[in-house]
């Protein structure tokens, strides 16, 4: 049986005493691809939150064991108006590895640099991370989350709004991080990387409704 990195059970979060989700157990394999789906208001979403500790449950509890994690939410949850530039707001991930404000080794600016080249963001290194266009700030902000060089990413429709050759690059970047042996949980209506998923989780009003392994393409190149 394969290795499971994060062990849900009994989750439930309550908004204003109405249930977002209610009941939700989950086990996600170790350095697999596992995809959350579902209608919009299904928990999706939220259930991210839960997973990578973002969010407390009302009950219930989340096992990582001592793996790292990092989370990348959607664009609209991050400000648009940090005073950073784009290089200072990828270089935030490697706080995870090295502590907040400590200087950056070389294995963490490393790991920042090529983040940034796999998601084409070099080139907009010094401008400003509010000059950038919606997209653009979204492949930065994955940037960061892949810094971390976390044991499991989990992330918010890493796709959603983007360009096809942006959502592209953002998926071969999603497939290369399960590659090198990360655990990725990710909420997405995209049909190609449901498609690279090893396992999909289908949610319907707070609830876990159906789960079932993807189809993995075999020998398909990282770009």
């Amino acid at each position: 049986m394969p290795l499971t990195a994060v062990v849900a059970r009994a989750i439930r979060v309550d908004f204003g005493g109405t249930p977002a989700l209610s009941g939700v157990d989950l086990d996600v394999a170790a350095g697999a691809l596992t995809v959350l789906v579902g209608p919009n208001g299904a928990g999706k979403s939220t259930l991210l939150e839960v997973l990578a500790g973002a969010r407390e449950p009302s009950s219930g509890r989340v096992d990582v064991g001592t793996r790292s994690r990092a989370f990348v939410p959607q664009r609209a949850a991050v400000s648009e108006h940090l005073p950073l530039t784009v290089r200072e707001m990828v270089s935030v991930g490697a706080w995870g590895r090295t502590g907040a404000f400590r200087r950056l080794t070389a294995d963490d600016r490393a790991a920042i640099a090529g983040a940034m080249e796999r998601l084409d963001v070099l080139p907009l290194a010094r401008r400003p991370f509010a000059s950038l266009s919606g997209g653009q700030r979204q492949r930065a902000l994955l940037a960061q989350g892949l810094a971390r060089e976390a044991d499991i990413l989990f992330l918010d429709e890493p796709t959603t709004g983007l360009d096809a050759a942006s959502a592209e690059r953002n998926r071969a970047a999603i497939v290369h991080e399960r590659r090198r042996g990360a655990t990725v949980v990710c909420v997405s209506h995209d049909a190609r990387l449901i498609g690279d998923a090893d396992q999909v989780v289908e949610l319907d009003a707070g609830r876990v409704v159906g789960a079932r392994e993807g189809v993995t393409p075999a020998c398909e190149p990282v770009r």
